[in-house]
């Protein structure tokens, strides 16, 4: 299974910069990250400025802007009609693979559809690193209440390369419907272990084993 580092916000606070670190193994300045802004243009509210500032460094979620050796950008909705062996070269090549946020259900359906969800769970030497709906993507559901972009199958199944769900943006002044009590009636349909974060947190997996990092408010529901 790859390194994981499933952020609500990008890399915002030491604990969770030092979390990176440790799975990295090495120093950011020594290390190659592919960015993937895919997710940013499937919200309803979607606009070109989200995946331009995600790409950029500009983002109020740090992510690309750490100190990388070099970064370059995967964009899912193109890899159909590149050659496979390219684009799988340049992912195995990377060392870390930063995913933005936006709408999960959009970014499960590209993953699915890309390739890269079928080449994922080889990348035991790569981490991931999400941001948001780049977190939820791998988890079993998103549940109803982060449904936007609607698949053709339906329903709200993401990847399911954890066994956990996630409730982001916790208390968030700008998601003032997710509230704590919100999240404990979105995890009472979700049917498995779920974790609520906050942007001060982020949930680490390496080796199975399953940490949160944090230096704000969370809650295992």
């Amino acid at each position: 299974m790859m390194k994981l580092l499933l952020t609500d916000s990008g890399v915002r606070n030491e604990s969770i910069h030092n979390a990176l670190l440790s799975l990295l193994g090495k120093p950011i300045a020594e290390s190659n990250a592919l960015c993937i802004p895919t997710a940013g243009y499937g919200g309803p509210d979607a606009d070109p400025g989200g995946p331009w500032r995600f790409i950029s460094g500009r983002s109020p979620s740090p992510m690309t802007e750490l100190g990388w050796n070099a970064v370059g950008v995967l964009e899912l909705t193109a890899l159909p009609s590149i050659e496979a062996a390219l684009w799988v070269s340049w992912v195995r090549e990377a060392d870390v693979l930063l995913v933005n946020g936006g709408d999960a259900l959009y970014l499960c359906h590209w993953m699915r559809e890309s390739g890269l969800a079928d080449l994922l769970p080889s990348l035991t030497d790569t981490v991931y690193v999400g941001l948001s709906a780049g977190s939820m993507v791998l988890t079993p559901r998103v549940g109803k209440d982060f449904v936007g972009w609607k698949p053709p199958t339906g329903g709200d199944s993401a990847l399911g390369m954890v066994d956990f769900s996630i409730f982001p943006h916790l208390d968030h002044p700008a998601c003032p419907e997710n509230t704590m009590a919100a999240a404990k009636r979105w995890a009472a349909g979700i049917g498995g272990p779920a974790y609520a974060i906050d942007e001060q947190t982020a949930i680490k997996v390496d080796g199975g084993a399953v940490e949160v990092v944090s230096e704000g408010h969370w809650e295992l529901l």
